[in-house]
């Protein structure tokens, strides 16, 4: 019997204002409504189907602030605010600017061009910009409200327009939304929103799928432990002048020990197993999660190549899963997931029909089941970034492939605790762990380049400048909670993957601004003035075209998504 585990990653960063909490950016909704739906409903779908789905508490918790949202009616994200604003409301001119901004971030082809209404409005702003420079105070209040409304319309799911009721009547309509039509699909959209983290558990529960987990704000674990491992993989590799990331253990585990705490708060049970933050993993970082009591761990082919390699060739096997090297504690087991199989759902499959694409991948699966009788097959990817590139979100494409593996003798689907738990007593043993993540099998994506190095020594430099203050006893526990929670959000890997010269400009500038939003507000936080440094952008500049994810074989982030 072959086994094939897939896991599916879901992650966003914090995309909310430090100290306001509004969301500066959609991509937790706009996922929440077209992603993470479908692919709770694709499971519901085929009952035959198990998976391991793995959730960031830092998602979870934005997902938890929209479900608020949309419980209160007290928007905080402008996107919905201007969705329910009275008919001929103008929003404000920040409203409208923000709005122009991201309202056509989106694949165009699957996302855009199938809707004329939504392609009109496209154009007309196009037009209007071509004209004088007071051109645009001539778009109505109705021309921004329609604009909102077909933005979440374009990022529903297909599960959404399949059983919804407002969805597929506002998309025959086409435009003028009333606010009777536009709150109601809000409603709808809220009913979604509320009723994730309920469908993924009941899916756990009734032993479906596995849930696992991440360090809680998704932060790149083995550097804040050694910024030298970065060399292990990458000897050449510049490092920060800071020598180290203070603390980094004590913060390693208090994101390990949070992201626990999430997961049984949300799932009722605690994690057995830990997606670190882009399969990043390194020797004390593993010794970390072992002591943590996290049954396993994974990452990708490339460490284990870089680990294994020199042992068993450049072919190590990512058909078993490996115990750790000797030395470690505990008794974590180790998965990397097959790049090329992932890659071909993440990256080239969304370029054919659905059922080919399908077929291709059992065709796949069952090569690699008559070469390796009894393997495990690790498929690792986002489950979010990937799908707006196929036709339908990739409806078809899931419906095809669940159903021809629920059909298909000698191959089952399992989760990771099952794979463990079946494949233990038989696995090799890794001789080392090699540091590195699952782009390249290197850290080079977060250190090395000279923006990326200056981020981390802003962040050192404010790490220490924490120390001190809470060690002084100013501050009450709550405002030392509140510390240690933007410390958190500032240690996510986010920050320094956009930054650098691989990313589109657009978005490195995005995300740098709201790097160093947060720790200004940390300095705020700790009484203490904001270097001037944080005044002016850490990025040299960025790509202006795509990212290096694009050939680096890993997951796409949302704001890849072009204008």
């Amino acid at each position: 019997m072959t086994d094939l585990a897939f896991l599916w990653h879901m992650h966003q960063p914090d995309y909310r204002h430090p100290d306001s909490g509004e969301f500066l950016l959609p991509w937790v909704l706009l996922h929440a409504t077209k992603d993470y739906a479908d692919m709770a409903a694709h499971l519901e779908r085929h009952p035959g189907i198990r998976c391991t789905v793995n959730f960031v508490p830092v998602l979870l918790d934005q997902i938890e602030d929209y479900a608020a949202q949309f419980a209160s009616g007290q928007w905080r994200d402008p996107l919905l605010r201007i969705a329910a604003a009275p008919d001929g409301e103008l929003p404000s001119e920040a409203e409208r600017a923000w709005l122009l901004d991201v309202a056509f971030r989106c694949y165009a082809p699957t996302m855009l061009e199938p809707f004329a209404p939504y392609r009109r409005l496209r154009d007309l702003l196009a037009f209007v910009r071509n004209q004088d420079g007071h051109s645009l105070d001539y778009l109505s209040a109705t021309y921004y409200t329609d604009l909102a409304a077909w933005y979440l319309l374009a990022w529903s799911g297909e599960s959404l327009r399949r059983s919804g009721r407002t969805i597929p009547q506002l998309m025959a309509k086409g435009g003028d939304f009333s606010v009777a039509e536009r709150r109601a699909l809000l409603a709808e959209l809220g009913e979604a929103v509320g009723g994730l983290i309920p469908r993924y558990r009941a899916l756990a529960e009734r032993g479906q799928i596995e849930l696992s987990c991440t360090p809680a704000n998704h932060p790149l674990a083995p550097l804040m432990l050694d910024f030298a491992v970065a060399r292990e993989a990458m000897p050449n590799c510049p490092l920060p002048a800071a020598p180290e990331y203070p603390g980094g253990r004590s913060r390693v585990a208090e994101h390990l020990a949070n992201a626990q705490a999430s997961h049984e708060r949300r799932f009722g049970r605690p994690a057995a197993g830990l997606w670190p933050a882009e399969g990043a993993l390194s020797t004390e970082f593993l010794k970390q999660i072992a002591e943590a009591g996290f049954q396993w761990t994974a990452s990708s082919h490339g460490v284990l190549r870089h680990s294994a390699g020199a042992v068993m060739g450049d072919s190590a096997q990512t058909t078993t899963p490996w115990l750790p090297p000797e030395g470690t504690p505990g008794d974590t087991l180790l998965f990397f997931r097959d790049e090329r199989l992932s890659d071909l759902i993440g990256f080239e499959y969304a370029k054919w029909h659905g059922r080919d694409a399908a077929q291709d991948f059992m065709g796949e699966i069952k090569a690699i089941s008559r070469r390796e009788p009894g393997a495990l097959i690790p498929v690792f990817l986002d489950g979010e970034n990937a799908w707006e590139y196929y036709p339908y979100n990739a409806w078809y494409f899931f419906s095809d492939l669940y159903a021809a593996l629920e059909q298909t003798p000698g191959i089952r689907t399992v989760t990771l605790a099952e794979a463990a738990a079946a494949r233990r007593e038989r696995s090799p043993r890794l001789p080392r762990l090699t540091a590195g993540s699952w782009v390249y099998g290197t850290l080079s994506t977060w250190i090395g380049h000279p923006d990326k190095n200056r981020a981390w020594e802003l962040l050192c430099e404010l790490k220490l400048c924490a120390d001190r203050a809470l060690d002084s006893g100013r501050f009450d526990a709550a405002v030392c909670a509140q510390v240690r929670h933007r410390l958190a959000v500032c240690e996510s890997s986010d920050w320094f993957w956009w930054l650098g010269d691989d990313n589109p400009a657009e978005s490195v500038a995005t995300f740098d601004r709201l790097f160093r939003h947060n720790l200004r507000s940390l300095y705020r936080l700790l009484e203490l003035p904001p270097p001037a440094a944080l005044d002016h952008p850490l990025s040299s500049g960025g790509s202006g075209g795509n990212s290096a994810a694009e050939s680096g074989g890993t997951m796409r982030r949302a704001t890849e998504s072009p204008s």
